[in-house]
């Protein structure tokens, strides 16, 4: 590990505010998630194709989830037929989401995006997963100890909230929103990691 990235300072309240005013200088990235908490809140259910298709096409686009079939993806999240889970908080639902079925028979797996899905739907209950909040995770984990798992577990999503929310309660930081720790973590993995 080069000292930059070991220099990374430990999360703290002060540490979060510090990132949560730095996300909120970034005129681009707070007015696409504001455009896209406002489509969310016009279209909450997923029975019509058109609205799942417009989520879905917002979501490839602004967070470059590189979905290259979009309409397939929109298909499978409607045949998943995902409202009453989403409104229950079942975290087994992005696992469910993130593999898809494409043209050539092959499975992919869009985690990340099914994360981003989900948390547009329940803030207060699904958490963004991304490469930066692993990487983060990863090192504080090697770094304080505050939890115990391997990589992979990660990409389980039960196992990547209860790993996030031990990340929480270590470093006190139940005061924050799960939106606002993404927020933080993603910042901090894109300046040092």
């Amino acid at each position: 590990m080069s000292k930059e990235i070991t220099n990374i300072p430990r999360p703290c309240e002060v540490e979060v505010e510090k990132y949560l005013r730095k996300w909120e200088t970034l005129g681009n990235y707070v007015l696409q998630e504001k455009a896209i908490v406002e489509i969310f809140a016009q279209r909450p259910t997923n029975q019509m194709i058109e609205d799942v298709l417009i989520k879905v096409c917002l979501l490839n686009d602004f967070y470059s989830t590189n979905i290259l079939d979009t309409f397939r993806v929109a298909k499978h999240i409607l045949n998943l037929d995902i409202d009453k889970r989403l409104k229950a908080g079942d975290l087994g639902l992005i696992n469910d989401i993130a593999i898809v079925t494409m043209k050539n028979g092959k499975s992919r797996n869009f985690y990340s995006f099914a994360s981003k899905y989900c948390a547009h739907h329940q803030a207060d209950v699904y958490a963004i997963f991304d490469s930066f909040v692993q990487k983060d995770l990863l090192y504080f984990a090697k770094k304080d100890k505050f939890c115990e798992f391997k990589r992979d577990d990660l990409k389980n999503y039960k196992e990547f909230s209860r790993i996030l929310r031990e990340f929480i309660k270590f470093y006190n930081l139940k005061r924050y929103s799960l939106r606002q720790i993404d927020q933080y973590l993603w910042l901090l993995g894109k300046e040092y990691l």
